[in-house]
C-alpha cells in the first residue's frame, strides 16, 4: 500500500555557499496538516528554477523512503544529525511501499480527493548535491537509478500525510519508471525507447532526454 510518509512545502530562498550565491527551492519542510493539490502542485509550494521545473507535468515530485537506508549506507551516515531522511532531495512526497519498479508511467492514483498520474522518472540534480554536501552524490544518483518520479494533477483536491495512493488504471504496466531510467540513464535499447516516445503520458520534456540519448549513443 503505497502511502504518503511525508509532505513537503518550499519557497525559493537565496543561499551562499564556498561555491558563491545560488537560489533553490530544494530546502522543502514538512507540513502535517491537509493541503489542497492543484494542478500546479501543493499551495505553497514555489520553485525557483521554472525552466526545468514546474511544469504541470511536475507537479508533484516523489522520492521513496526506502532509497534513504541506501543513501545512509552508501555514505556511511551513522550520526543521527547527518543521516538523511524524508525531505532531503527536496521532494513533495515521501512515499512508503513503493520505488521506482514498482510505478509506471501513464499510471492513475486516487490520493484523498486528489486524482493523479505518474509522468516521468525526476531527471538527477546537481542542486542535491550541493545542498547535502556529499561528495559525488549526482553521479551516485545517475548509477544507482534511484531518482523519485514525478506526478501531474488530473483532479485537485484536498492531500494529507498517511493518504493512501490507490490504483485506478496502468494503461503501461511494461514502461515502469525504472524501465525507463534505465533505458536514459544507462544504455538505451532503442526498439523500447521508441516505444516510449509513442507514450502519450510520458512528459515531452522526458521524450526530449530520450531523443537526445538515443541519438547520441
Amino acid at each position: 500500500m503505497i502511502t504518503i510518509h511525508t509532505q513537503l512545502v518550499g519557497q525559493p530562498q537565496t543561499m551562499t555557499d564556498k561555491r558563491g550565491t545560488w537560489r533553490s527551492a530544494i530546502f522543502r519542510t514538512p507540513v502535517t496538516e491537509p493541503i489542497y493539490l492543484q494542478q500546479r502542485g501543493l499551495a505553497g509550494d514555489q520553485v525557483a528554477d521554472t525552466k526545468h521545473h514546474g511544469s504541470r507535468d511536475q507537479a508533484v515530485c516523489c522520492h521513496p523512503i526506502v532509497h534513504y537506508d541506501f543513501w545512509n549506507n552508501l555514505y556511511q551516515l551513522n550520526d543521527p544529525e547527518k543521516r538523511l531522511g524524508p525531505g532531503s532531495v527536496g521532494e513533495n512526497w515521501t512515499l512508503s511501499h513503493v520505488t521506482e519498479a514498482d510505478v509506471a508511467v501513464g499510471d492513475i492514483f486516487q490520493v484523498g480527493e486528489a486524482t493523479v498520474q505518474v509522468s516521468a522518472p525526476r531527471y538527477p540534480c546537481t542542486k542535491q548535491e550541493r545542498k547535502l554536501k556529499l561528495p559525488g552524490f549526482f553521479n551516485e544518483v545517475m548509477a544507482a537509478q534511484r531518482t523519485g518520479f514525478y506526478l501531474r494533477v488530473l483532479t485537485p483536491g484536498m492531500v494529507q500525510v498517511g493518504d493512501e495512493l490507490k490504483l485506478v488504471e496502468r494503461p503501461n504496466p511494461i514502461f515502469t519508471i525504472k524501465l525507463i531510467n534505465q533505458n536514459t540513464l544507462g544504455t538505451p535499447n532503442a526498439e523500447l525507447v521508441q516505444q516510449m516516445l509513442e507514450l502519450p503520458t510520458l512528459s515531452d520534456g522526458w521524450k526530449k532526454i530520450l531523443e537526445y540519448k538515443l541519438n547520441n549513443r
